[in-house]
């Protein structure tokens, strides 16, 4: 079992430093894509076309982020070539920035549709549920990233189980708005953008659930992306039948 001290075992110093300004780059990358989340949110909120295009704009910084980091893993692997806990570290991070990617992918998307629903009018419905789901995801990929920052494979396990929450969600609200589709033909187009920004921030919480699964990985040293959540609980509490 890995936790925060783990990183400061080493003989030299420099692979501590090299280990911890990596991590450090992670969580950094995952502040700014958690506030494109928000921000993209709240941009199709308030049809704040201006805030919706800063969004956007931020996409390539994020690109950058993870090209970097993924340089700084390689670098780390072939220099020190790791072993256990700090081969699983590397391997959660390389992950992980994937993960944080894509959810900037989604949040760019949601943007997008911002600028098109300022331009062609608002929805007549769906915004509540925008609302809603989108704080939701965002404490997903919050506490997904507190849990890496804390090797805190409790809260990630709760991220995980929350990712059902927001699937049900998802779908309750699709229902909803097709309804109203089939009601008022004339709102389709605008409600079409909201039906594709829910399903934008239902996969961000997918990639939430990935990196807390990858927190799982790291701190208990099993890969739980297939075990399904009874297992996934079993690990994370020392209860799995080792036999």
């Amino acid at each position: 079992m890995i936790n925060k001290d783990s990183l400061t075992h080493h003989i030299s110093a420099q692979f501590n430093a090299e280990l911890e300004e990596v991590r450090s780059h992670l969580l950094a990358m995952g502040g700014l894509v958690e506030k494109q989340v928000n921000d993209a949110v709240t941009a199709l909120i308030d049809a704040d076309s201006g805030l919706a295009q800063q969004v956007r704009e931020i996409d390539d910084q994020i690109n950058q982020m993870e090209r970097n980091i993924d340089e700084e893993c390689i670098r780390i692997l072939a220099r020190r070539q790791p072993a256990a806990s700090d081969l699983r570290l590397i391997i959660s991070i390389s992950k992980s920035v994937i993960d944080l990617e894509r959810i900037g992918d989604e949040a760019t998307k949601i943007a997008k549709r911002a600028i098109e629903l300022c331009e062609n009018g608002e929805s007549p419905r769906g915004y509540v549920e925008v609302r809603h789901i989108g704080d939701q995801v965002r404490k997903m990929v919050q506490e997904s990233l507190d849990a890496f920052a804390r090797f805190d494979a409790d809260l990630a396990l709760s991220v995980a189980k929350y990712d059902k929450t927001i699937d049900r969600e998802y779908k309750t609200a699709l229902r909803e708005l097709v309804t109203y589709m089939m009601e008022d033909p004339r709102s389709i187009t605008r409600v079409l953008s909201i039906i594709w920004v829910l399903r934008s921030l239902e996969r961000i919480g997918d990639h939430a659930r990935n990196i807390a699964e990858l927190v799982i990985y790291l701190v208990r040293g099993t890969d739980v992306k297939h075990l399904g959540l009874a297992r996934m609980e079993e690990e994370v509490k020392g209860t799995a039948d080792k036999g």
